[in-house]
């Protein structure tokens, strides 16, 4: 019998030729192509809880064993921070990837609580104008994050409070958008902008992006301007979602925080397991 190949991503898959009748057949078995959830977690507001959103959704997709990694493409670095690294004392971090005119690879420390992680500090902010006259800007973290699609079940990016150009490489890069939105009249009346631009990277970069939800946060019952809010939400946001509805994304209240991010955290992430690849 002999034998031939083909390559599903890292994986070889070999495949038999019978001889029947003086006739050769290749005998196919159909593998079902796990494909790695690219998730950004992007809002242009800041203090909306993205970082702590994407340390926290990682931790509960790594206790599922999950291979996840973070990607802090925020030049404030809250996400380095929060795993433990101090942000000026790093080398190497995103930022050396992106503006790298060799194919330098991402610097990725590994095994932090479960996870690893591509650490940033504000060198990043430099990347705004370096990108401006590069080829194919817009494609640049998805070039860089390739070779490692193959490792990873989860990348989870948490996006700097900007429309600028890191965060249009982290949706062009992404296969899903999570969204936190602090239930606030202001912060509701911000996501026009946030929305054309979901709008024109999904028509001209990135068609496959799909809107996994909006996360309210900051949340008080006690608020009746929170109330509506709220109720603005989910009759004008949910809609608009793919994966997660209403009744998977709870606000997140004030006086619960850390508790009820988790238990929502815990939720999100078997949602996004059940989602197919």
């Amino acid at each position: 019998m002999a034998l031939c190949a083909c390559r599903r991503r890292s994986h070889l898959l070999k495949l038999p030729i019978i001889l029947h009748n003086g006739v050769y057949f290749v005998q196919c078995h159909v593998l079902a192509v796990k494909l790695t959830k690219i998730i950004s977690l992007f809002n242009q507001a800041g203090g909306v809880a993205k970082s702590t959103t994407t340390q926290n959704l990682g931790y509960h997709l790594s206790i599922r064993r999950h291979r996840v990694l973070l990607i802090d493409i925020d030049p404030q670095a809250s996400l380095t921070t929060f795993m433990g690294l101090e942000a000026a004392d790093l080398s190497k971090t995103i930022y050396d990837a992106l503006v790298s005119e060799s194919d330098e690879p991402i610097p990725i420390h590994q095994d932090l609580d479960g996870m690893d992680l591509a650490p940033a500090n504000i060198l990043l902010a430099n990347a705004e104008q370096e990108l401006i006259f590069a080829e194919s800007r817009e494609f640049r973290l998805k070039e860089v994050l390739a070779p490692e699609l193959d490792n990873y079940d989860f990348i989870l990016i948490d996006c700097p409070p900007s429309l600028g150009i890191l965060s249009q490489i982290s949706l062009v890069a992404s296969t899903h958008v999570l969204v936190p939105i602090q239930c606030q009249f202001k912060a509701l009346k911000g996501t026009d902008s946030l929305l054309k631009t979901l709008a024109r990277v999904q028509r001209k970069l990135n068609r496959s992006l799909k809107i996994a939800g909006f996360f309210p946060t900051m949340y008080s019952a006690a608020n009746s301007l929170d109330q509506r809010t709220l109720e603005s939400i989910n009759e004008q946001l949910y809609a608009l979602t793919e994966n997660l509805q209403r009744e998977d994304l709870n606000p997140v209240e004030e006086t619960e925080g850390t508790l009820q991010l988790l238990n929502i955290c815990d939720r999100i992430t078997r949602k996004f397991c059940a989602m197919p690849s």
